[in-house]
């Protein structure tokens, strides 16, 4: 009999996470699957759970959780030489990897599914020794939107991220950094830069669009200058998907990063505190098999 791995984060989605783990279980059974049921209890659960579906050859994985559990979960896979196909249930604040990629945001229909066939290859990409899904923040206000509260994130979503980042906005914070990539160095002071691999960031399914899920590339924003008047023009492009033409901003596109900064900076991976400046970075084209609704 096939096998399915379902890992669970209890303290994502609310009072309805265990309501909607027992339909997710409920389709898997219905499917034929062998289901193996896993909960995190602590950081770096789902990690080890995913990499224990590697190596007990599991054919389907599946994830129920937010950016932070599925971020574990990528990690857990992403150098095992056998790879289960994997999906997610979104079931966190802003489910930015699950936006970018087309599984459906309310965690009911993407349990339904769950029933469909369609995979793609997707991209993933290393920073260090650790693997991401779909950003990477650096600079003074991807340490204030990690610092967001639980709470905070959970009354204003989205909007959470956009305040707090703001803030520092508004505080004229730069840095200096240093950016090799497959085209030569740049060299400036910027208040930010994103490393996406796909187009949402902190919810905003418009904030780096000529990102897609298995282009090969990782697409680096640098954002040069700050000031209230920056915050309401970047913030309009933003919500007309237009970003990447605004003047404070540059974009590049490539394969490897390696950055310093002029300070130790840690970065915000997937919503999370990451490493620390200086550090590589490569992309892993097509690198994970996902379950993706065709009509998504």
């Amino acid at each position: 009999m096939k096998k399915a791995m379902i890992i669970f984060n209890p303290s994502s989605g609310k009072e309805e996470a265990e309501t909607y783990k027992e339909r997710a279980l409920t389709v898997l059974d219905a499917l034929g699957y062998k289901i193996v049921e896993k909960e995190t209890e602590k950081k770096d659960d789902a990690t080890i759970f995913a990499k224990q579906a590697c190596e007990e050859k599991i054919e389907f994985l599946v994830a129920m959780g937010g950016d932070g559990t599925i971020n574990e979960v990528i990690n857990g896979l992403a150098n095992q030489p056998y790879r289960p196909v994997f999906s997610v249930i979104p079931l966190g604040t802003v489910n930015d990897f699950a936006r970018a990629i087309g599984i459906p945001l309310e965690p009911d229909i993407a349990i339904e599914a769950l029933k469909m066939s369609n995979t793609e290859l997707v991209d993933i990409a290393q920073i260090g020794n650790k693997y991401f899904g779909n950003i990477v923040a650096i600079g003074e206000i991807a340490s204030s939107v990690a610092n967001t509260s639980i709470e905070k994130k959970t009354k204003l979503g989205s909007l959470a991220y956009l305040l707090e980042g703001a803030k520092v906005v508004i505080s004229n914070e730069e840095v200096g950094f240093t950016i090799q990539h497959d085209h030569g160095t740049w060299k400036g002071t910027a208040i930010l830069i994103l490393i996406g691999l796909t187009n949402s960031v902190g919810g905003f399914e418009k904030m780096i669009t000529n990102a897609e899920i298995n282009d090969g590339l990782l697409h680096v924003y640098i954002f040069k200058k700050s000031g209230i008047a920056s915050i309401v023009r970047m913030g309009t492009k933003i919500l007309l998907g237009t970003l990447k033409e605004d003047d404070g901003v540059e974009v590049i596109t490539t394969k490897n990063v390696y950055m310093e900064s002029d300070r130790p900076l840690f970065c915000n991976v997937d919503g999370d505190e990451g490493i620390c400046t200086p550090f590589e970075m490569k992309v892993l084209p097509k690198h994970l098999e996902m379950l993706i609704p065709k009509n998504s």
